[in-house]
């Protein structure tokens, strides 16, 4: 309902300041018309009905940057708080068991385990929010070096795989560097580390069924730029919505799946993180059920 309230908010003010923009246009055209042979009225007219036309598309823009601002807080309240929410009740519910009911140890040390789990998945939340609000700062990540991205993406390579217990083939990796043992970025090593994780962690977030993601990493051809690119077999992406994944909060809607945990700011920041190191990000799908590949794009250090 809420949704749907705004978007009608939305066209009305647009179909306004359309209407009030084409009327102040219609009047200044009329005075323009009946005063021709005045100059100096016709010129003060034609200032005069410029800056309300302005004005009135100014605000008009204003309007609907402020309604789009707060569809923006809703989802990312929504988001976090299902997503902090949803870990608390189950860690609560553990414990009521555990206070209440005599357990075997292996059961403890299974409800331990759940605990932990989603312990970890709190943190995830909290770094994920950090992150996002740390990639928006032009001043964070100002300590630059020469980072090896080929190491770096080849550690990052394990931890999804330890992370989310896959084996070399359901993430596969390869490197097409020309016979180079390494490849030099210049950028933050954490920075780094964030984006190329968040593209391995969302492309098994959106896999369907039996993960299979395969991972390059080479230059471009002409070898000044660091391609690293990352094809799952998932849900894959509507072409309308190729540019839309790296807005913040933004979550792929496809029907054949149920909602994918997460606030939505993962590409978000993987994107912003590209940009601030002179580089891009952008995702490429045939459709909707057919795979994706995420892709960041980034300046060799020795160019």
């Amino acid at each position: 309902m809420r949704i749907t309230s705004r978007r009608k908010a939305t066209i009305f003010f647009l179909a306004l300041g359309v209407m009030l923009a084409g009327v102040a246009v219609a009047v200044g055209m009329g005075w323009v018309i009946i005063n021709w042979r005045e100059g100096v009225r016709v010129f003060l007219g034609i200032i005069f009905f410029a800056a309300i036309t302005a004005g009135i598309i100014l605000n008009t823009t204003f309007l609907l940057r402020e309604i789009r601002r707060n569809e923006q807080h809703d989802s990312f309240i929504n988001a976090v708080t299902h997503e902090l929410k949803t870990p608390v009740a189950s860690i609560r519910l553990h414990l009521e068991t555990l206070q209440r009911r005599n357990l075997t140890d292996e059961q403890r040390q299974h409800f331990y385990q759940l605990m932990l789990d989603d312990t970890e998945r709190l943190t995830g939340t909290v770094e994920q929010v950090l992150r996002a609000s740390r990639a928006q700062d032009r001043r964070a990540g100002r300590e630059k070096s020469d980072v090896d991205f080929a190491a770096l993406v080849r550690s990052c390579v394990e931890v999804a795989r330890a992370r989310h217990h896959l084996t070399p083939e359901n993430m596969r990796y390869e490197e097409a560097l020309g016979g180079e043992p390494s490849v030099l970025v210049r950028g933050n090593p954490e920075d780094l580390h964030t984006a190329v994780q968040n593209v391995l962690d969302n492309s098994v977030k959106y896999s369907q069924g039996q993960v299979d993601v395969l991972i390059r990493l080479g230059t471009a051809e002409d070898n000044k730029r660091v391609v690293f690119s990352v094809k799952d077999g998932g849900v894959g992406i509507p072409r309308g919505e190729l540019k839309l994944v790296f807005r913040r909060f933004y979550r792929v809607a496809n029907r054949s799946m149920t909602p994918a945990k997460g606030t939505g700011l993962g590409l978000f920041i993987v994107n912003a993180i590209a940009r601030k190191h002179g580089g891009r990000a952008f995702a490429e799908s045939e459709g909707e059920g057919r795979g994706a590949t995420v892709t960041i794009e980034l300046p060799r250090a020795s160019a």
